[in-house]
């Protein structure tokens, strides 16, 4: 198995932004040795992939700027001296407390494509927000599958064509090459809401129009 050490943003060349993670190997993998490491303020994690899995703790500090926050990152797990690139699968929250119990990270290696979900961000600024309509965004992170070389950090629309009460939908936005939508093609990703007011003055001269 060979990781991936290079990935790339989505209409830029600039490099995608990685965290750094310093993982110490886990031995003892029963609930007793999971308590233990959260008991000493540790989080519990696995790193997975095709012929890996390495059990490791890490701390809050070093995976809190890669799960509290809307962007797209990547992770470098280094684990007794071994480097390797990596994604989010899956956390564990406290039911009450929200604090992270465990976290599931993917290997990112090359040849093997994997499914993320990257924000959507829209450019422009909508004729129907210039005559007075309200932007509703639907959906703000979309699902993607793509080989890890062919990654991006996001996904982007232009909204400037849009009228009052029409809408966008997922087949209106373009990946790059190499990168798949996966979410269904008809769901309504962004609409421009009129307001009661003008739909009320609208009402009011159709109805005046009709003396």
């Amino acid at each position: 198995m060979r990781a991936f050490f290079g990935a790339y943003c989505y209409k830029a060349v600039t490099i995608m932004e990685v965290i750094t993670i310093q993982g110490q190997p886990r031995t003892e993998l029963g609930k007793k040795g999971t308590k233990a490491v959260r008991y000493s303020e540790q989080i519990p994690c696995v790193l997975y992939g095709p012929q890996l899995t390495e059990h490791f703790a890490t701390d809050w500090a070093s995976v809190r700027h890669l799960i509290y926050t809307p962007d797209f990152k990547v992770a470098e797990i280094t684990i007794q001296g071994k480097s390797y690139r990596a994604i989010v699968k899956e956390v564990q929250y406290h039911p009450v407390s929200e604090k992270i119990l465990h976290i599931d990270f993917l290997a990112l290696t090359e040849g093997h494509p994997v499914k993320v979900e990257v924000p959507l961000r829209f450019t422009g600024t909508a004729i129907g927000v210039k005559n007075g309509g309200k932007l509703q965004q639907k959906v703000r992170r979309v699902k993607i599958k793509a080989m890890p070389e062919n990654l991006i950090t996001e996904l982007k629309l232009d909204i400037s064509g849009l009228e009052m009460g029409q809408s966008m939908r997922i087949r209106d936005i373009k990946p790059p090459h190499n990168v798949e939508i996966l979410n269904s093609p008809g769901t309504p990703i962004a609409t421009i809401d009129i307001p009661r007011a003008l739909r009320s003055a609208a009402a009011a001269a159709e109805k005046a129009g009709k003396k």
